[in-house]
């Protein structure tokens, strides 16, 4: 034990001070992050967090955002937790429609292909769809009309209540998309960094509904066909499961980032009132990109 004794304290200190280096190379990477984000005239929201170590960067991550497409993750999720219950199975079929419910007074409302990142599904009005090709196309696509018939079926409400289950205090899903009155009284649904992180955090851990429902969540999140934002300057042996989401002045990525060795974090963009989205987005990547060489280059010690 004597001999033992020096090693062990020496192995100490080496972790002692590798954390402290990594500490202060967190707070440079945050100012240089800061940096990039005020080139342009918006607001900015960051949260990371390491999978393996724990450690976070956080950034304006409790402020709140108009959720845009970023709460299809959260319907995704309450999806597969009802069909875990027995609820419905995925492969039961939806009949393809227009027309929904506002929620401020139950008066219809269509939506508009125009206004929609996909136009087949408008095509097939009066047909069936298994409810597992919905939820794949709320994602990987962003379809809005997919996402009204998936949250019809599962109820928003319900929703947020899976939210406050997982931790997610802030993450509000009031309604489906376009729904005109609600916007016009200011009922959006709404995120944060924070929460986005940690519903991410739990769908990489397996503990989203289950371990089988977050891998197939996973699966769809990595198919995701709009990869301006996180993945834009990564290398392409990096995975990237995100969702994205934007509107007028506004931008957003959330997902997990899979490294070749293993490794893993999460990583959320948010903005708003952005004047110029295009170079907007740009310092986004640019962050990410940042983010991404800081995790590659962290040491890991073992005791």
């Amino acid at each position: 034990m004597s001999r033992l004794l020096p090693h062990l304290i020496y192995l100490g200190l080496l972790f002692l001070i590798n954390s402290c280096k990594t500490d202060m190379t967190a707070k440079k990477l945050k100012t240089e992050i800061g940096k990039e984000l005020e080139k342009n005239k918006g607001v900015f929201a960051l949260a990371f967090k390491d999978l393996q170590t724990g450690e976070e960067i956080l950034l304006k991550e409790k402020e709140f955002f108009h959720a845009a497409s970023t709460m299809k993750t959260p319907v995704m999720i309450e999806v597969f937790k009802q069909a875990s219950q027995g609820k419905f199975s995925l492969n039961d079929s939806v009949t393809i429609k227009n027309e929904f419910k506002s929620i401020v007074d139950s008066s219809p409302y269509q939506l508009d292909s125009v206004d929609d990142s996909e136009k087949e599904l408008y095509k097939q009005i009066g047909t069936k769809r298994k409810i597992s090709d919905l939820v794949y196309d709320t994602i990987i696509v962003s379809s809005n009309l997919a996402t009204n018939l998936i949250i019809e079926q599962v109820d928003a409400k319900k929703v947020t209540a899976t939210m406050r289950d997982m931790g997610a205090k802030d993450i509000e899903v009031l309604r489906g998309v376009e729904d005109g009155k609600a916007y016009e009284k200011g009922m959006n649904n709404r995120v944060t960094a924070y929460d986005l992180m940690l519903i991410f955090e739990q769908i990489a851990k397996g503990k989203a509904v289950d371990s089988f429902a977050s891998d197939q969540m996973i699966k769809i999140l990595l198919d995701q066909r709009f990869n301006d934002v996180i993945p834009a300057h990564l290398p392409k042996e990096v995975k990237v499961a995100h969702k994205t989401g934007w509107i007028t002045g506004l931008h957003h990525d959330s997902g997990i980032i899979f490294l070749p060795d293993g490794r893993k974090y999460v990583l959320v963009l948010l903005s708003k009132k952005l004047e110029n989205e295009k170079e907007g987005v740009e310092s986004m990547a640019k962050v990410s990109e940042m983010i991404y060489n800081y995790f590659k280059s962290k040491t890991r010690t073992v005791l």
